[in-house]
């Protein structure tokens, strides 16, 4: 068995490159669909690589596929599917390869683990991420796309994560994407209880940029959503207003500041949009930030001399300060993530084939209870037609039982007689530890 991943993140690709890959949460279903149909067709009417097992996980940082199979040699699959992903964000396979990572076997599941910790993040320690992982599984799972292999993993990679985020104190000095929206904003307003904020989505993180910015009391709030229902819900919450996203653009004059993430493909926020904007403002600045992949806001806006327009990437700088208060905590973090990994890849060694390199126990005993079963089954059917001719209840007993003893020793009595006096001696030795513990012990075998 064989694991793998193929991403892209924050640190290998632009923000414009990761937007092209980007899978809303519904999305991902008929997306796994279909990269487990062209894994498995080779367009001929032959399977190519059948019985893949595949998971995506795509958030604003990052879209990374990961990938199970029966083999030990990964690298035609692992092509294909950097192949496939290419072709379905418009790009050649040359590009996407010259800002993606490849990762296989114990890499997987360290990468996993600390993607899991949020210590991948660009955010350090933040735990939004094992949500959205937690969300990718549960769609991976419906799409009947996940084995027991990549559930595994990333059931332990939650669990790896449960306790880094007890025992060590890596979230502890981390500043969000929130509160880094926060600070640029009191950078350019002396007062945040004299702007009016616009919120443009209602998910997770404008509910949490949306928290941070209540707590400064701003003179207004409001909700700008597809839905008016969840724009209602968040805007009651904060004692806001809540508007369509069609009158965004002749309402956009009336706020200071802007945040936006949606699930949109296409921007929302235009350019000439915020041109009229700025001009029935009087060039008062807008202050504006695009946590969206793909955009929310055209990038051509941030050449305007009144926009202060800050995108996923460009907090980054800001919200990795206090980097070394959490040395320490990385430290451990990362010792825990060892110990996972190494619990993970002995996993997989005991599931690996029987006569592998790495030795594969669990196959050779689900093997020997097949065996045994069969055996079995063949002594009670014979016991039973005895019983049936009226034959003594004791003697058939016998017999089934010298019937068991005879099948499961026949190999082992052969093994006995055949080789060299050295083989013999060896199987003698391995037979008795097997079979006579208490022979084997005072003999000290």
């Amino acid at each position: 068995m064989a694991v793998w991943a193929l991403g892209i993140n924050h640190t290998t690709a632009p923000l414009d490159l990761r937007g092209r890959f980007a899978f809303a949460l519904d999305q991902i279903e008929p997306t796994l669909q279909g990269l487990r149909q062209s894994l498995g067709s080779s367009g001929g009417g032959a399977s190519r690589h059948p019985g893949v097992e595949t998971a995506i996980i795509s958030t604003c940082n990052r879209t990374e596929i990961y990938c199970a199979a029966p083999t030990s040699t990964p690298g035609p699959a692992l092509d294909h599917t950097l192949g496939w992903l290419a072709q379905s964000g418009g790009v050649s396979p040359a590009l996407l390869r010259s800002h993606s990572y490849t990762l296989e076997d114990s890499l997987v599941a360290r990468h996993a683990f600390r993607v899991a910790s949020g210590l991948d993040s660009m955010v350090l320690g933040e735990a939004q991420i094992l949500g959205q992982m937690k969300d990718a599984v549960r769609a991976a799972e419906t799409a009947g796309a996940l084995g027991s292999t990549l559930n595994q993993l990333f059931q332990r990679s939650f669990a790896v994560a449960k306790e880094v985020r007890t025992s060590t104190e890596i979230g502890a000095h981390s500043i969000s994407m929130a509160a880094a929206a926060v600070r640029l904003a009191s950078q350019l307003f002396e007062d945040l209880s004299k702007i009016r904020v616009l919120f443009v989505g209602a998910g997770e993180m404008i509910e949490l940029c949306a928290t941070h910015f209540a707590a400064k009391n701003p003179k207004q709030i409001a909700i700008a959503n597809r839905t008016l229902e969840r724009g209602e819900k968040l805007a009651t919450r904060f004692g806001g207003e809540v508007m369509r996203l069609a009158d965004l653009p002749e309402r956009l004059h009336e706020f200071d500041a802007v945040i936006s993430c949606t699930a949109s493909s296409l921007p929302i926020i235009g350019l000439g949009a915020v041109e009229r904007a700025l001009k029935k403002r009087r060039h008062r600045p807008i202050f504006m930030v695009d946590l969206a992949v793909p955009r929310d806001i055209e990038p051509e806006v941030k050449a305007l001399g009144d926009v202060y327009l800050y995108t996923v990437d460009d907090l980054a700088s800001v919200v990795q300060t206090a980097q070394a208060n959490r040395q320490a905590a990385v430290e451990q973090a990362e010792a825990i993530i060892d110990a996972g990994v190494q619990s993970f890849m002995h996993w997989m060694e005991l599931r690996s084939p029987v006569g592998s390199e790495t030795g594969g126990v669990v196959p050779l005993i689900q093997q020997l209870n097949a065996q045994t079963d069969e055996w079995r089954a063949a002594e009670i059917a014979r016991a039973k037609k005895l019983l049936a001719k009226g034959e003594d209840v004791d003697a058939v007993l016998e017999a089934l039982s010298r019937g068991l003893t005879q099948k499961m020793l026949h190999g082992t009595l052969a093994e006995l007689r055949a080789g060299d006096a050295e083989m013999r001696a060896h199987t003698a030795q391995t037979v008795s530890r097997l079979f006579l513990r208490s022979n084997a012990k005072s003999s000290g075998l």
